[in-house]
């Protein structure tokens, strides 16, 4: 019998031709698609770089109208919805993202942390830290683990906050040394207003150790060690604050030298003191030696050298201060002028959000940062 090959004369070309129509339907569906919902996806990137998170918002939500499956696009508008503060929409956004069956495992964490911060970003502490628990084991843990630092110290649970920091620190994310010797300060100030001395100083001794190059244990011991009328070891404490963080002298200069009167070792303050402000002059180290030198013409005399060092208005009205010109009057509104002028000079600055403050803090009240205040007067730096 033989092989008929008329059909496929015929099928071979209409079969050629239903795969180009095919081909062209295609075509012409993805430049559809490329013309509608990518205008909205763009229009909302040129507001947002334009900053007018406004209509970006508006943007987005068109285009995650025209292709609700895209995880990409709910993420943008999420992250805007937080950024705006309208932290309800952030919310429902990237809740319905973890509710999608089709998310995989990297959008899912992804997602589960964009929650998280909403709770944090909203003041939820309690849904945040839910949330962040959720996130051990994937490629978020470290940046969880660090929120949950944060909250474990704006809700001053010391012992919480000490765990978390060891865990980041095993985990190679750093050094949480000095924030731990912070932490067992913290406990020891909550430990000395119970009356349990004892623990305070237990745990003093042990935030020493952990960070001897931080000014504060230090200070803190040698002002526990003098409430309990262990003056002399108070002054030792000193002593090693300068050896081990000298940084923070200025801070202690004060202690120091009321301290020495007390022990009787004004001698070894002032030898002390004049080594440090042979390094790095300092208000604080001029006025402690001032306070040390017996009598108001010597006290002068060093202002006189912090100036011919320093040009400092601060240290010039205290030199002032002492002088007498014929013209009382005069000279008390002068004086009175300086005053006014320098005291804005005497505060201290953050070096993390630049908040000023009368006192010196370890953490600061406005950024939350730790040791970012310097020891150092605004004036001096």
């Amino acid at each position: 019998m033989d092989l008929d090959l008329t059909w496929l004369l015929w099928g071979l070309p209409l079969a050629f031709a239903l795969g180009w129509v095919a081909s062209r339907l295609d075509l012409r569906q993805w430049r559809m698609e490329s013309r509608q919902t990518p205008k909205a996806y763009f229009r909302g990137l040129n507001h947002l770089l334009n900053e007018q998170q406004d209509q970006a918002i508006d943007a987005f939500i068109e285009a995650v109208q025209g292709d609700p499956d895209t995880a990409e696009l709910h993420f943008a508008l999420g992250n805007l919805f937080r950024r705006r503060g309208d932290y309800d929409r952030a919310v429902r956004v990237h809740e319905h993202l973890l509710a999608r069956a089709d998310l995989d495992r990297k959008d899912r964490d992804r997602a589960q942390h964009a929650l998280a911060m909403d709770f944090l970003k909203a003041g939820l502490l309690d849904r945040a830290e839910s949330a962040l628990h959720k996130l051990e084991g994937s490629a978020y843990e470290a940046e969880a683990l660090m929120a949950l630092l944060a909250i474990a110290e704006r809700s001053r649970d010391w012992p919480q906050a000490q765990g978390l920091a060891q865990r980041l620190e095993d985990t190679h994310q750093g050094s949480f040394a000095p924030r731990l010797a912070h932490y067992l300060c913290e406990e020891a100030e909550l430990a000395q207003s119970k009356g349990d001395g004892a623990e305070a100083l237990r745990l003093l001794k042990k935030a020493v150790e952990r960070a001897p190059q931080q000014a504060r244990g230090w200070m803190a011991l040698s002002a526990l060690r003098s409430q309990q009328g262990d003056a002399q070891g108070a002054f030792d404490s000193l002593k090693m604050l300068a050896r081990q963080a000298p940084q923070g002298l200025p801070l202690a200069a004060r202690p120091i030298a009321d301290l020495s009167v007390t022990t009787g070792r004004q001698a070894e303050a002032v030898e002390l003191l004049n080594e440090a402000q042979a390094h790095a002059p300092s208000l604080d180290i001029t006025e402690a030696l001032a306070g040390l030198s017996g009598n108001p013409q010597a006290a002068r005399a060093r202002y006189l050298q912090h100036l011919e060092r320093e040009p400092s208005l601060v240290i010039a009205a205290q030199w002032l201060s002492g002088e007498t010109f014929s013209d009382p009057v005069a000279q008390k509104r002068v004086q009175a002028a300086l005053e006014q002028a320098s005291n804005p000079l005497k505060r201290y600055r953050c070096a993390a959000c630049g908040f000023e403050a009368r006192q010196h803090f370890w953490h600061c009240p406005g950024c939350q940062s730790w040791d970012s205040y310097p020891a150092r007067r605004v004036e001096e730096l």
